[in-house]
């Protein structure tokens, strides 16, 4: 809730500014505009562009789906931005419209819990670039759609036209998504301690303390702790964090060596999108002491792949990191 609030107010200043400046410099804004006629103009394209935008968000995912692609990080943006530059005249009201839009947007989906924070804030980009193009269409096209008056009816009728056009982009993209991709991560640290020492240390984690990287800072799940009911194949472990818990199944138990293990449900805010599907710890003894390497490997419906993998293997690597600098630690290193 406060990282929505934040971004409410960054959008309201954001817009404030970017119209003020717009009025001083560009010869062909309005002069004479009142307050309540800028209030009017920015509403009616912040509202153009949140509705389009939320809309899309959910008839993006009708049917459900198991990923977000092209239709929500571009085409929904496009069509958000081709609406507001509809109904709104001059290039510092639709800039203003489009930026509170966006953040209004995207802080509501947070406040409901459909998004993270880290989600919404590394798709920013292909938001951003969405709204550019929609709002460079939309400028170009307004005065052969609606006219030399703006006809508001024509402005309506298109704007409700754009819901077919996106569930019928993401009924054409469903199966992509659907399929999915898989990523595996891998990280390792040199302990000093034996094996017989750490493995009880990674069994079963009391309370994790490290130092945090930035993503948990705005977002990235920070793990707590980890309990184990009975060691052993088939027993279950479930890993705490500070947002939900991951419950495992232990599928291999080779005691000090290796331990694999299965995801057997994943409770996170706002990633139905990412499935953890396995981890292992492997321990192997080197010049007396202990290299630890944790896999994890999950399913992710993000596309792009090649902008959206990179992400997802610094977020997976930072929670390693974190566990390991714990796990060191507690092995008194």
């Amino acid at each position: 809730m406060i990282t929505a609030a934040i971004l409410v107010m960054l959008a309201v200043g954001g817009a404030y500014l970017l119209y003020r400046y717009n009025a001083q410099t560009a010869a062909s804004s309005p002069a004479t505009w009142s307050w309540p006629e800028v209030g009017k103009a920015l509403a009616a394209g912040t509202g153009a562009g949140v509705v389009v935008g939320l809309g899309g968000f959910f008839l993006a995912q009708m049917p459900h789906t198991l990923g977000m692609g092209s239709v929500m990080f571009l085409l929904v943006p496009v069509a958000a931005g081709f609406a507001i530059a509809l109904v709104t005249p001059g290039p510092g009201v639709r800039i203003a419209a489009a930026l509170l839009a966006v953040l209004v947007s995207l802080a509501f989906l947070i406040a409901m819990g459909k998004e993270g924070a880290l989600c919404a804030l590394l798709a920013l980009p292909f938001l951003a670039l969405g709204l550019v193009i929609g709002i460079a269409l939309g400028r170009l096209l307004r005065p052969k759609l609606l006219g030399p008056r703006g006809n508001k009816t024509i402005a309506g009728l298109i704007i409700v036209l754009t819901a077919p056009l996106i569930s019928t982009a993401h009924l054409v993209e469903r199966p992509m998504l659907n399929r999915g991709r898989t990523e595996v991560a891998t990280n390792s640290v040199r302990l000093k301690a034996s094996p017989e020492h750490v493995w009880p240390l990674i069994a079963s984690i009391d309370n994790v303390e490290a130092q945090k990287g930035w993503m948990m800072f705005v977002g990235l799940p920070v793990p707590r702790r980890c309990t184990l009911d009975k060691p052993g194949v088939g027993g279950k472990r479930i890993c705490y964090f500070d947002q939900g818990f991951i419950e495992e199944t232990i599928t291999e138990w080779s005691p000090p060596w290796s331990m694999q293990l299965t995801i057997d449900r994943t409770s996170m805010p706002g990633r139905h999108w990412l499935d953890f599907e396995g981890a292992a710890y492997k321990l192997q003894a080197e010049r007396g002491g202990t290299i630890v390497s944790r896999t994890t490997v999950i399913r992710s419906g993000l596309y792009p792949a090649f902008y959206w993998r990179y992400f997802e293997r610094m977020g997976v690597e930072a929670e390693h990191r974190y566990i390991m600098e714990d796990l060191a630690r507690r092995a008194g290193e």
